[in-house]
């Protein structure tokens, strides 16, 4: 069958394999001779990481200053601290260094550092946008979660309005991207899942995403079956190479997919939760809520949640897509146990009041008209209450 026209555009350069991190001077020095580096602080388990970069930046003579103020949930306190140090500096390209808190602050400052204002007046639903006077943006990561050293996206918050948004244009998209599996080896238990999870979150949402295409279709599904197979044994031992180099091929599928298609009604949620509870984690808050969108949605795309199910249960294989469809809130909610996200944001002291808040927020983002049933404020509160009363799982991680 003929697919319907579709658009698909990637114009980062990916530079993906073992030992990769080590032709950092070489990849920056297409884009510039003057390099902001945005990371954690120094002191971060990366310190080394940070210290190679620099070498390699040294070797082929580009000029580098390190703002290393970088957040979890970044702020925009933090973007104008690192736009105003590229300003000073005279930077003429940021290098993003980390996971995805660290990319996303590379693209905002790449934004603020040269415009009018702060990065918060160029978020995707404004009159003024980012223009070609945007810094060049190279990305260097070191989670498998995000998909930020792919896209056009870049996610801050807000603390004065208790808000988390988003800039959205085709300026942020990285021009080249080192994606290194090696740089990944150390990264804990929990912030294993939590990244891995928000992998299969973007594959999935891409894949019954309003706006899906054959193209993303076949990476999505891929990263799903990645990511089934291989977060629990990266989660169990995170010294396994080959779960670490897998799961970071299906972060970059996954991020090429959100970059085509997008997210829906679960990311939604999530940036909302993260907008309201600043220390609950993207992935955390996703985890939460995700079973009762999947029980929410799965009539109204029998076919796509039949095949998620299938990847995270090869036993539904011989079912019909009805069944396995109908199974797909217990698969999720089973492979969440399985990698030790099985979580009530009642353990972060989040009240039934902070719930509606998030409720009445959650539809302000338009991620919620992408999914293939739409939730109404009431539907998204019930689905939170529901999944405050889960019980403690008894499955341990991995």
């Amino acid at each position: 069958m003929t697919p319907a026209p579709f658009r698909y555009f990637q114009p980062t350069e990916i530079i993906f394999g073992v030992g990769t991190l080590d032709r950092a001077g070489e990849v920056v020095a297409k884009h510039g001779r003057r390099c902001l580096i945005v990371s954690y602080p120094a002191r971060h388990a990366f310190a080394e990481v940070y210290r190679r970069i620099k070498a390699s930046l040294e070797e082929h003579g580009i000029a580098y200053e390190h703002f290393d103020g970088v957040v979890p949930n970044p702020t925009t306190d933090c973007v104008t601290e690192g736009a105003a140090l590229a300003r000073s500096f005279g930077a003429d390209v940021v290098l993003g260094v980390g996971g995805g808190s660290s990319m996303d602050v590379a693209k905002a400052i790449a934004v603020e550092a040269v415009h009018d204002g702060s990065a918060w007046d160029y978020l995707f639903f404004r009159d003024t946008q980012p223009t070609d006077l945007t810094l060049p943006i190279v990305t260097i990561t070191t989670t498998s979660g995000t998909g930020s050293q792919v896209t056009q996206v870049s996610v801050i918050s807000n603390p004065q309005e208790a808000t988390k948004s988003a800039l959205f244009h085709e300026r942020l998209y990285p021009r080249s991207s080192i994606i290194d599996p090696e740089l990944v080896a150390s990264a804990p238990p929990h912030v294993t899942a939590t990244t891995g999870f928000d992998v299969f979150c973007h594959a999935f949402e891409s894949y019954i995403h309003v706006r899906h295409t054959p193209y993303t279709d076949l990476m999505a599904l891929e990263a799903m079956k990645l990511v089934a197979t291989y977060l629990p044994r990266a989660v169990s031992d995170g010294r396994d190479k080959e779960a670490r180099e897998r799961l970071a091929w299906a972060d970059t599928l996954a991020g090429l997919c959100i970059a085509n298609a997008g997210v829906t009604l679960p990311h939604g949620i999530a940036m909302t939760i993260g907008g309201q509870c600043p220390s609950v984690a993207h992935a955390e808050a996703l985890a939460f809520v995700y079973p009762q969108v999947v029980e929410f949605t799965y009539a109204s795309a029998i076919h796509r949640f039949a095949a998620m199910a299938r990847i995270l249960e090869p036993e539904l294989e011989g079912s019909t897509d009805e069944a396995a469809a109908e199974r797909s809130p217990e698969a999720i909610s089973a492979f969440l146990m399985k990698i030790g996200l099985w979580i009530n944001l009642r353990d972060w002291g989040v009240s039934d009041e902070d719930l509606s808040v998030i409720a009445d927020h959650s539809r302000v983002l338009p991620d919620y008209k992408n999914n293939p049933r739409i939730a109404e404020r009431d539907d998204i509160h019930r689905m939170l209450l529901e999944a405050s009363r889960r019980e403690p799982s008894t499955v341990a991680a991995g």
